[in-house]
């Protein structure tokens, strides 16, 4: 058995979940949260440029949602199960090889800070350790390939920013609540799927809005910049107004508490931490309006990593006492509920 550091998130996750939530609940306070995101922000300035092997900084380029690619929701015509990946391979191959090179070997990871349940930093811990599913995917990922749970360097990179990030090659992957879809995948090249989820609106229980309908007419609804949702309600908005776009989604329930705007349209699972974050406000609909699914997020061209990748999350899907299940009973089932496992993962090869 591994033994898995105090913050990886398998251990102790009942303790965080009766001490995190009834603590991160205060975070309904329009001042606390406010502050929390702009230290996030500052965070993500502050944090060093990784510099790759030939010693240069690299940019994070254009905006996901402009010159680089727009997510867009799959269509039929355009192609036929994204989420389908290359076979799993546990050989290493030069990609794996250029970063075992380093002379810090460690695996540069674009994360999410501030996303509660998935990759966040507790406000009540200060600045604190990186937790959450994600960031507990990307240490085994790291541990699989490099041999160290620790051996990872986590960037964190806004909604935006996340095809450029890798592209640029500013981080090796993305493990960051990132949809699999048809329009993404012609600019990257993603794992086999590690959680299925959908888009659902987010609005104040007291709000009329019953869900992705004719009830946002009118309404002013925030979504993230280069994201699935903000696709989805530039396809069809019922009539709201959806002018309201920001770099992270955590942004947009920061605008729903201070009145800003009526909803949000996220994606079901992060907005099931943002419920818990904030009692006030609920998931509208009964069921998300969508049908997606997160995946590793890596270079086009690099196919030997993305089997790698995939052998990895073979496993972790597997390990009934330290994978998949453990990491989602110890960050997600509180607001989620009882799972029923993680996604099956299909190969085009």
């Amino acid at each position: 058995m591994r033994t898995r550091p105090e913050n990886s998130g398998r251990h102790g996750g009942e303790a965080r979940r009766q001490g995190g939530v009834a603590a991160l609940r205060g975070w309904g306070g329009v001042a606390t949260m406010a502050f929390a995101c702009l230290l996030a922000a500052a965070l993500v300035l502050a944090l060093p440029q990784w510099r790759g092997d030939d010693g240069r900084g690299t940019g994070t380029g254009s905006r996901e949602g402009d010159a680089v690619t727009q997510a867009a929701p799959a269509r039929a015509d355009e192609c036929e199960a994204p989420e389908r990946s290359l076979r799993p391979d546990t050989k290493d191959g030069p990609t794996l090889e250029k970063i075992k090179q380093r002379k810090v070997k460690k695996l540069v990871v674009g994360v999410d800070q501030n996303s509660y349940r998935w990759g966040y930093r507790d406000p009540n811990k200060g600045v604190g350790t990186l937790e959450g599913f994600d960031i507990d995917l990307a240490r085994e990922i790291a541990e699989r390939l490099l041999g160290d749970r620790d051996a990872v360097v986590f960037r964190a990179i806004p909604t935006n920013q996340r095809i450029p990030a890798i592209q640029s090659g500013q981080v090796d992957m993305v493990v960051r609540t990132m949809t699999i879809n048809c329009d993404r995948i012609k600019d990257v090249a993603f794992s086999t799927a590690y959680f299925e989820t959908g888009q659902q609106v987010l609005a104040p229980k007291s709000s009329d809005i019953t869900g992705y309908d004719d009830s946002l007419k009118g309404k002013k609804v925030c979504s993230a910049a280069g994201s699935t949702a903000e696709a989805a309600l530039k396809e069809n908005s019922f009539g709201a107004d959806i002018k309201t776009t920001v770099p992270n989604q955590l942004d947009c329930l920061v605008r729903l508490q201070l009145g800003e705007v009526d909803a949000i349209v996220t994606d079901s699972a992060l907005a099931a931490g943002q419920a818990a974050q904030d009692p006030t406000v609920e998931l509208k609909g009964k069921k998300p309006f969508t049908t997606e699914y997160y995946g590793v997020a890596m270079k086009k061209d690099a196919d030997d990593l993305v089997r790698r990748v995939n052998a990895v999350l073979d496993d972790f899907r597997n390990d009934k006492k330290n994978g998949w299940q453990a990491s989602y009973d110890a960050w997600l089932a509180a607001d989620l509920g009882k799972s029923a496992g993680p996604p099956k993962p299909t190969y085009k090869d």
